[in-house]
């Protein structure tokens, strides 16, 4: 297997499964609905913003190695449009997870002497960082929205009617301590 391959099937498995971690993309958004895709935890980033951004990286890429230009900028990477239903929230997820598999095809279709190569302008450096940047750039995220999922199950209100003195967190069961510590965390 080639460099390339392998940096493709890197690709793919944070997204689709396979990883070394047990964590993907599709698994973990699997179950987000729309109201749990943008829920706002005080100071973070909701799922969805979280998904756009992911997502913001793999298209700037994917335009890369379609011959495009680069039309990406970090300052437009969280301009997620406002979500008006679950339609809108189900084509960001495809959409993300079509572009991550589209990507990743045309990535296993290099020769490993392009990874060397310039990424567009020196200043962005190699394709190899470029390639592995994306997929540790995902990861990153992908961790942030396992722990938001932990801290939203179940709905922060209806924690913080069964636990209202700190002091019964620590009796509580591991589970339900853990998501009792996010909301004090993220809204105190």
């Amino acid at each position: 297997m080639t460099v390339t391959q392998q940096s493709a099937k890197h690709l793919r498995e944070v997204f689709f499964g396979g990883n070394w971690t047990w964590s993907n993309v599709k698994d973990q958004l699997s179950d987000v609905d729309l109201d749990m895709a943008t829920y706002k935890l005080d100071g973070f980033n909701t799922i969805a913003v979280l998904t756009f951004h992911i997502g913001y990286y793999v298209r700037a890429v994917l335009s890369v190695l379609e011959d495009q230009p680069l039309n990406a900028s970090d300052k437009f990477s969280f301009d997620l449009p406002p979500l008006e239903s679950a339609a809108q929230w189900n084509a960001l997820v495809a959409q993300t997870l079509s572009n991550a598999e589209k990507a990743a095809g045309m990535i296993a279709q290099l020769p490993d002497s392009r990874l060397e190569a310039i990424f567009v302008e020196e200043k962005y450096g190699t394709w190899f960082r470029n390639i592995h940047g994306l997929i540790e750039h995902t990861h990153y995220h992908l961790g942030q929205i396992a722990i938001i999922k932990k801290c939203t199950e179940p709905a922060s209100g209806a924690l913080r009617a069964k636990i209202s003195d700190p002091r019964q967190a620590l009796m509580a069961p591991p589970l339900l301590r853990f998501r009792h510590i996010c909301v004090m965390y993220f809204h105190h």
